[in-house]
């Protein structure tokens, strides 16, 4: 048994130092074509109206690379549940935007990402539940760090801006909503 772990900590090893080698003979890993990911993180959940919170989210999202620089990326974002004992929401959306990219070095590259979000709000306010649907801009930042051609692992932090419109319940039940994510996630180049 200890012989099998200790191989296959070899192998492994091994697989992974070329992997790494191999990146580093390369004059820049290609992240142009289609892509798949998903990451998971820490949101905080600011608000104008005393509706702050921590929590985790995750996201799912496909993008295409147009070249080293640019990409066009979409996702999947659930933000969960927030609020307090008289008001709570659950919100989840969709993005669409743009990725611009620069390779520090051979395997590392940094990112800024902007575009818009369209998002639906379950709420609950003082026990009466309703539904609305809105869209907001988000921007980020991250880091992307290639493990080969195909594996990348990236962290980033986004913001994305929302409101809560909630006037059908109680016409002061309108505020401004900022969701910050923090995330760790990885992306599967095909």
């Amino acid at each position: 048994m200890k012989k099998t772990i200790l191989l296959s900590s070899l192998i492994s090893a091994s697989f992974l130092t070329y992997n790494t080698q191999a990146i580093a003979n390369n004059s820049e890993v290609d992240t142009s074509g289609l892509y798949l990911g998903a990451s998971y993180g820490y949101l905080r959940v600011e608000s104008d109206n005393d509706f702050d919170e921590n929590k985790a989210a995750y996201q799912i999202f496909t993008g295409y690379g147009l070249n080293k620089y640019l990409a066009i990326e979409g996702s999947f974002i659930d933000f969960g549940e927030y609020g307090n004992d008289l008001a709570k929401a659950n919100t989840d959306g969709y993005t669409l935007g743009l990725k611009v990219g620069l390779p520090v070095t051979n395997n590392i590259s940094v990112y800024a990402r902007g575009g818009q979000l369209w998002y639906e709000t379950d709420y609950s306010v003082v026990d009466v539940n309703q539904s609305s649907s809105d869209e907001g801009l988000f921007a980020g930042v991250g880091a992307s760090y290639h493990l080969n051609e195909d594996w990348t692992v990236k962290v980033d932090y986004t913001v994305y801006d929302s409101d809560l419109d909630a006037e059908s319940v109680n016409s002061d039940t309108n505020f401004s909503t900022d969701l910050k994510h923090t995330a760790l996630g990885f992306e599967y180049r095909f």
